[in-house]
Parts: C-alpha cells; sequence; structure tokens
C-alpha cells in the first residue's frame, strides 16, 4: 500500500469486506441462510461507520477487500458513503494486509477495527486513542480467542507483529501478544464477535 500523504493525528481504519452476498459472513451463512447473513453483514457495517466516520476526534478510511471496490464511486452508498476514503486492503493474509495499513501512514497513532461487530461505540474509539497516549499499543479482545481492534502509537515500528498468527481461530489474540512482547499494552473491554448463528442470538439478547 503506498504512503498516505495525510497530516499528523488519531487514524481510525476500519476493515470491511464488499458487502456482497457469498463474500461476507460464510460462516453464519450456512446456519442463518446467505440473505439473511448478508442483510446482517450490511446493516452492521453501514451502522458501524455512520457513527464512527462522523467523529472529528479521528479521521476516518475505510480499506477494502477486494482491491477493486476500492476504485469504484461510492459501489454501496447506503453502506459505504462516499465522504470517507475507500483505500484497498491489498495483497497478502489478514497479518500482511493490517501490516502494510499500519507502515502506510505518517508519524501518528492508529487504530485498526472490523466491519462485523455491532457493539463498536465511539466511546470506544475515544478510549482507544486515550491508551495510546501512555502505551505502545491498546487491543480489544472479542469472545472467540480474537479481537476487534487493535491500535498502535508507532514510536517503535510494528514490524512482525502480525507474523505467524493463526487468524480465524481462538489463538489469535494470544499469537499476537507473544509477537508484542517487550511493548506496553493496554486492553479494552471484550466484545462479542458474531460468527455463528449463537453468537448474533447473543448480541440480539442483548440488544
Amino acid at each position: 500500500m503506498a504512503k498516505l500523504g495525510l497530516p499528523y493525528g488519531k487514524r481510525l481504519v476500519i476493515f470491511a469486506k464488499a458487502p456482497q452476498m457469498g463474500r461476507v459472513k460464510t460462516r453464519l451463512a450456512r446456519e442463518i441462510g446467505l440473505v439473511a447473513a448478508t442483510q446482517w453483514y450490511r446493516s452492521t457495517c453501514a451502522s458501524l461507520i455512520a457513527r464512527l466516520a462522523c467523529d472529528r476526534r479521528w479521521s476516518t478510511s475505510l480499506v477494502v477487500t477486494p482491491d477493486s471496490a476500492a476504485w469504484k464511486s461510492a459501489p454501496w452508498p447506503h453502506i459505504w458513503p462516499s465522504g470517507v476514503a475507500h483505500l484497498p486492503q491489498g495483497p497478502g493474509d489478514l497479518g500482511q494486509r493490517m501490516g502494510a495499513v499500519f507502515r502506510s501512514f505518517p508519524p501518528g497513532p492508529v487504530v485498526l477495527i472490523g466491519s462485523d461487530i455491532p457493539d463498536i461505540q465511539s466511546a470506544h474509539i475515544a478510549q482507544a486513542f486515550a491508551a495510546l497516549g501512555s502505551h505502545d499499543a491498546v487491543i480489544g479482545p472479542s469472545t472467540d480467542g480474537g479481537y476487534w481492534l487493535i491500535g498502535f502509537k508507532r514510536v517503535k515500528p510494528v514490524g512482525s507483529v502480525f507474523n505467524t498468527v493463526r487468524w480465524s481461530s481462538s489463538h489469535a489474540l494470544k499469537d499476537t501478544l507473544k509477537n508484542l512482547t517487550g511493548r506496553t499494552i493496554a486492553f479494552l473491554p471484550t466484545l462479542q464477535d458474531v460468527d455463528e448463528a449463537a453468537d448474533l442470538k447473543a448480541v440480539r439478547q442483548k440488544l
């Protein structure tokens, strides 16, 4: 990913997939159906972007896959608003793509989240940036053993933080923490990830 010539400041990155049927929430779709799973993702993604991108305490970028979706002019205007920068994730596995994003910005704190965690609020993002004032990194754990947020002050290079991480498994957080040995880390509240029907039921019951 090319260097992004943005002014110094707090940056929120939202990783998102093109909200097309069969491309998103495939595990959930096997249980509740393609249409219902796609509609849930579209609704969750749109709501998340709407409430976070309007917050002027940070700048927001939507980093998307496939890369071709980043070049379209507002392909899904009710989900990906045209006022938010659309950037391609680029090649590689999830860790390689995340690492490239963190390396692409000029100096300043960067926080990255997924687009399918319905409980994320502006207060969580503000808390993450506040934590980076006194920590090298911040992580928001998820209930499945992964994490819904990761951010870096980026005084130190991100380096190999995402190498050898077992993505989409209960080991993702543990593997990442091992790679962060020697850095100060702050933790945010644990939030519910939604990959299966039981996760969706838990979220709906809480709401």
